[in-house]
């Protein structure tokens, strides 16, 4: 008897074990924040306002935050191997995007603003960064918890 109860309990356990397994995987999915970052400005524009975005979706990544990144206007730019640091810029920023992609976060890109906007227009978007839509984007934003702009 004492077998067949002590069988019974440990079964309990086990089931209680991976009831709080699952509640904590639960949880973690639950805080975690979707984040779109939208990039607008020329990437060497004489600020560091874009190096700033590309830190926060570092850290935010980096957090275990779900981070995506779109594209528009100049900053398309940043997706283009023509885009270059100028002379005395200690940052690539086209480099620090790369690193975003090989870290899993999605970068879009405008696929309008390819051949309207930027320096290096009609130059082809760099492997990871997609080609997109303003619908991809509107649906970006109503999925995502944060949006920011830089």
């Amino acid at each position: 008897m004492k077998g067949r109860k002590e069988r019974f309990i440990r079964g309990i356990l086990k089931t209680k074990r991976e009831k709080y397994v699952i509640l904590q995987i639960d949880r973690q999915k639950e805080n975690k924040m979707k984040a779109l970052i939208i990039f607008n400005r020329e990437p060497y524009d004489n600020t560091d306002v874009t190096w700033n975005g590309l830190r926060l979706a570092e850290t935010l990544r980096k957090n275990g935050q779900e981070v995506r990144v779109f594209l528009m206007n100049d900053a398309v730019d940043m997706a283009r191997d023509a885009c270059k640091p100028p002379q005395g810029y200690d940052q690539d920023l086209s480099q620090m995007l790369k690193d975003l992609i090989v870290n899993g976060v999605q970068v879009k890109v405008c696929g309008t603003c390819m051949t309207r906007c930027g320096i290096y227009k009609n130059h082809p978007y760099f492997e990871g960064a997609e080609k997109s839509t303003m619908g991809a984007l509107a649906e970006w934003v109503t999925d995502s918890d944060k949006v920011l702009t830089f």
